[in-house]
């Protein structure tokens, strides 16, 4: 694994998770597990704020990886709804510092945080599996049905459109947009708002807010994996 590809770092007890591939913070093999292992590493925090490199939060999962076979594929997503139910039942709040572009997996990714703060700027959000020849999971679209406002839950599924920031926002996949140069700092200001709340009471809160959810997805993971196409 490329320890380099996460970094962390404290400020007053938020821990700040920094993904940066140097490239496009495309969702392979390493990134997840390293994701993954950080994550584990700061649960004691007071918040976690997950942040992208300029301009790119996350371009989605390895298309490499997803064009080297099925069976490939569907270990990565399967690596990669493991890090999304970590981000979605987290014991301390998360504040995802949505630096650019969140596509595909990027875009489930922040669905997956607590708060999600955008840079404003010419840059795409959503799910456009279906427009580049892949079917959308089921735990895609169960976390979506969550997050996404029902007035675009449709369109940013089945029909799979991207977003500017702002309509990201309105969408559901952002809480606020700010300047690009604002986002990191409005994050930990979200974040710091936020360590107040106990580890315990928020943990049970999870469970009966998004408990349901989890399970569905969990009981349906084999099958959704099975179901999984790539388009050659």
């Amino acid at each position: 694994m490329d320890s380099t590809t996460v970094q962390v770092r404290y400020e007053n007890e938020i821990a700040i998770l920094e993904l940066d591939d140097g490239k496009a913070n495309a969702l392979g093999h390493d990134a997840i597990s390293s994701l993954v292992e950080k994550l584990d590493e700061v649960q004691d925090a007071g918040a976690v704020v997950l942040s992208g490199r300029p301009g790119k939060f996350s371009a989605g999962f390895d298309l490499a990886v997803m064009k080297s076979g099925e069976d490939a594929a569907r270990e990565m997503l399967r690596s990669g709804v493991e890090l999304f139910l970590k981000c979605y039942s987290f014991p301390r709040p998360i504040v995802a510092a949505c630096t650019g572009h969140a596509l595909a997996a990027g875009a489930i990714l922040l669905m997956s945080c607590d708060l999600r703060v955008g840079a404003k700027g010419e840059f795409k959000i959503g799910l456009p599996e279906l427009a580049i020849g892949m079917s959308l999971p089921f735990f895609a679209t169960e976390l979506a049905r969550d997050r996404i406002s029902k007035r675009h839950f449709t369109r940013a599924t089945a029909l799979g459109q991207q977003y500017d920031p702002e309509g990201a926002r309105d969408a559901g996949f952002l809480d606020e947009v700010v300047d690009v140069d604002e986002v990191l700092s409005t994050s930990l200001a979200r974040a710091e708002s936020l360590k107040s709340i106990g580890k315990t009471q928020l943990s049970l809160t999870r469970s009966t807010a998004r408990g349901e959810t989890i399970k569905k997805i969990e009981d349906n993971l084999e099958k959704d994996l099975s179901l999984f196409m790539v388009s050659q």
